[in-house]
């Protein structure tokens, strides 16, 4: 994910917790507030220790930010995104938390509407 589409001040992601909006399923939690001053999204990605050691943290988090890569182009523009790793996407296939993740964009209204 390029650098410029990461949330990664703690200013940033207190502002979402704090005045943004949320949902949630069993594998992830969402929160998302609009930010004008960004030309695309950004997205910053959360997982806790009770999760699991570094390791498993950190590849929760790297698949987290793949799958928002390959859909970026469905995201809408000019959005805040934080994603909330929860116990119940660990042992997931891909396409699981691939579902998983469209599923809580897809639930929240933050897809632009498909075409055709």
């Amino acid at each position: 994910m390029h650098r410029k589409l990461r949330l990664r001040n703690r200013t940033d992601f207190s502002r979402v917790y704090r005045h943004g909006k949320s949902f949630a399923n069993h594998q992830f939690v969402v929160y998302w507030s609009r930010k004008r001053e960004v030309e695309q999204f950004r997205v910053g990605v959360s997982c806790s220790k009770k999760i699991g050691n570094a390791v498993v943290r950190n590849r929760m988090r790297r698949l987290v930010k793949e799958i928002v890569r390959q859909h970026q182009h469905d995201i809408i523009p000019h959005m805040d995104l934080i994603f909330i790793v929860r116990k119940g996407a660990l042992g997931k296939s891909y396409q699981e938390l691939e579902k998983s993740v469209l599923h809580v964009l897809r639930k929240s209204a933050l897809l632009k509407a498909k075409r055709g």
